[in-house]
């Protein structure tokens, strides 16, 4: 049983080390800082968390509201750009003012991760722009794939913060492009069948982060079991 004294006087939390190997990730990292050494004093990590979350939210509702209007996917284009501002900035912000909160931060800022995605999948399983079900394997395996990494943040102290050269910014990338081809055409054609666009582009999506998420536990396995051999 904890002890008084236990509870209110925690042991110290060491931050896992962060590996960022994005394409962007040292253009972001730069224009971040910067941001982060000019943002005015008013500013916090915790509004810009808000902000993320916010966006991320309202662009799911405009992915639902494009299925009468089209245009809509305009509005979308606009909430990824500031779901990264407030998503990418608020932690920055944080180092540079030498405000850390490690554990707060990363447990608030990965449920909104998490609640955030699960509103932009409903919004696109609204939209008619894919069916439902490649919404629902996006996400699932979206929650996998992070799932993965929470573990093996807290198992290896490294935190993964993209999967090869793919992170956050390369799929807000990729939506952006995407959201534009749908303004000119919704469809696809493979092998001369013709698909909707988003429907291609989100099972290519589901299988990736699916495999990423198999090939990455078990490397993760396998050093933690060479870590603790068996006696």
């Amino acid at each position: 049983m904890s002890t008084p004294s236990a509870l209110t006087n925690p042991a110290p939390f060491q931050s896992a080390r962060r590996i960022n190997q994005s394409l962007t990730a040292s253009l972001e990292k730069r224009a971040l800082l910067w941001m982060a050494s000019r943002a005015p004093r008013w500013l916090t990590s915790d509004q810009l968390t808000l902000l993320g979350l916010s966006a991320q939210i309202a662009a799911g509702l405009f992915y639902a509201l494009s299925r009468y209007n089209r245009f809509a996917l305009l509005l979308v284009i606009l909430c990824l750009a500031l779901n990264w501002l407030g998503d990418s900035l608020d932690g920055t912000l944080a180092r540079v003012r030498h405000h850390e909160r490690p554990r707060y931060g990363f447990y608030v800022d990965h449920m909104a991760d998490i609640f955030g995605s699960a509103a932009l999948m409903c919004g696109l399983a609204l939209s008619g722009f894919l069916h439902w079900q490649t919404a629902v394997a996006m996400l699932v395996a979206f929650l996998m794939l992070s799932g993965e990494s929470f573990l093996a943040t807290y198992t290896l102290s490294s935190f993964q913060l993209s999967q090869g050269i793919f992170g956050p910014t390369e799929i807000r990338i990729l939506l952006v492009i995407g959201n534009l081809a749908l303004l000119r055409n919704p469809y696809a054609s493979l092998f001369g069948c013709k698909i909707l666009l988003f429907d291609l582009g989100g099972v290519i999506a589901a299988f990736a982060m699916f495999a990423m998420s198999v090939h990455v536990t078990l490397r993760h396995t396998a050093q933690l079991y060479r870590q603790e051999p068996l006696p």
